[in-house]
C-alpha cells in the first residue's frame, strides 16, 4: 500500500454527520402510517375505486422492485417497505377512476425508471412517484384529467374551475369542505385535512425535518399573495392555493423525499421555497391546473446545485492553511 503524500491523512466531510439510529424500514413504516388517514378518506369518498387504485399501485411497485433486484442479483429488499411506500404515494396521486392498466403501468415506471435504473434504494435523483405520474400525464392527458374521468361524481375539481372560470368559482368551496376532501383530485392527495394530520404526525415523529414543508408552504403563500394583491378578481387567494389540489401532499410527502432533496438546513429552505413558488407560477401560467408534481420535479433538478450551499466543515483544510504550508 502506497503512503499518503500531498494530502492530509484525516479528511472531514460535510454535515450532517449524526447517526440517530433510524432505518429506512422504520421511516417507511411511519410514513405509511401517516398516509392511512388520507387513504381512509379516499375510500370513504370513492369506495372500491380507491381500494382498487391503491392496492394495485402498491402491489405493482413491490413486484417491480423484487423482479429488478432479482435480475440485478441483489438481495430482495421488499421487507423495508420503501417500494410499498412509493407505490402508495403514486396511487394517492392518481384519479380514482384511472383504468387498471394505467395504474400498473405508472407504478412500474415509477419504480423502474424513477428508482431501480439509478441503482435502487437511496439513489433516485427525482421523486420516484412523480416520475410515473409525469409520464402518464404527458402520455394520456385525458385519462389523467379529473373532470373527464370523474364525470359520474358529484364532486368538482376546484383548480380546474379556477383555471377555466376564474376565482369567483371558488366561492362554492368552504374551508371546511376542502379540509374534508370534498373536491376532485388525486385519490388521496386531495384529502387535505387527512394529509395535514399525516404531515403533522411525521413532523412530530421527526421522520422529516420541518424545513422543506414550511418553506414549501411559505413559497406557495407568498407567491399567491403577490398575485392576489395585484388583482384579486383574477387570481385566487393563498388559502385556496394551499387547500386545493395536492399542495399539502406535496409539501409533506413528495418534496421531502430524501434522495431527491437537499440535506443541509439552508439548502432545504431554498429548495422548498423554490418548489412552492413554482407551484403557483405553473397554476397561473401553465396548462396544468395543479402544478405541484411538476414544480417538485423541477426543484429536484436543482438539488445538486443547491446542496453546494453549505458552511465549511469544522477542521477542514482551507486555502489559507495551504498557503502557509508552502
Amino acid at each position: 500500500m502506497k503512503p499518503l503524500t500531498g494530502s492530509p491523512v484525516l479528511t472531514v466531510s460535510f454535515s450532517p454527520h449524526a447517526n440517530c439510529g433510524r432505518t429506512f424500514k422504520h421511516d417507511a413504516q411511519e410514513t405509511i402510517l401517516a398516509l392511512l388517514p388520507a387513504a381512509a378518506f379516499a375510500i370513504y369518498h370513492y369506495q372500491m375505486q380507491a381500494v382498487r387504485v391503491l392496492a394495485l399501485s402498491s402491489f405493482t411497485a413491490v413486484i417491480t422492485e423484487t423482479v429488478c433486484l432479482y435480475f440485478m442479483k441483489r438481495e430482495i429488499e421488499a421487507d423495508n417497505y420503501t417500494a410499498l411506500l412509493y407505490g402508495l404515494l403514486f396511487g394517492l396521486l392518481l384519479p380514482p377512476a384511472a383504468p387498471w392498466w394505467m395504474v400498473a403501468t405508472g407504478s412500474f415506471i415509477s419504480i423502474f425508471m424513477g428508482r431501480m435504473i439509478f441503482g435502487g434504494l437511496g439513489a433516485n435523483p427525482l421523486c420516484v412517484p412523480l416520475v410515473g405520474w409525469a409520464i402518464l400525464t404527458v402520455s394520456w392527458p385525458d385519462l389523467m384529467n379529473f373532470d373527464i374521468t370523474m364525470l359520474a361524481s358529484e364532486l368538482t375539481y376546484p383548480l380546474s374551475q379556477l383555471k377555466n372560470f376564474g376565482p369567483e368559482m371558488l366561492d362554492e368551496y368552504t374551508i371546511k369542505s376542502l379540509l374534508l376532501g370534498s373536491q376532485l383530485g388525486g385519490t388521496g392527495a386531495a384529502q387535505t385535512g387527512a394529509v395535514l394530520l399525516g404531515g403533522i404526525y411525521i413532523l412530530v415523529r421527526r421522520i422529516v425535518r420541518p424545513d422543506i414543508p414550511l418553506a414549501f408552504i411559505a413559497g406557495v403563500t407568498a407567491t399567491a399573495a403577490i398575485f392576489f394583491f395585484i388583482d384579486p378578481l383574477e387570481y385566487a387567494s393563498p388559502e385556496y392555493h394551499l387547500l386545493c389540489g395536492s399542495t399539502l401532499f406535496g409539501a409533506f410527502f413528495l418534496a421531502t423525499d430524501g434522495p431527491s432533496s437537499p440535506a443541509g438546513h439552508i439548502p432545504m429552505l431554498i429548495y422548498g421555497f423554490i418548489a412552492g413558488v413554482l407551484v403557483v407560477i405553473i397554476r397561473v401560467y401553465g396548462v396544468y391546473p395543479d402544478g405541484v408534481p411538476f414544480a417538485i420535479l423541477l426543484a429536484n433538478l436543482t438539488t445538486p446545485l443547491i446542496d453546494k450551499i453549505r458552511p465549511a466543515p469544522f477542521g477542514g483544510i482551507t486555502n489559507i492553511h495551504l498557503r502557509r504550508r508552502s
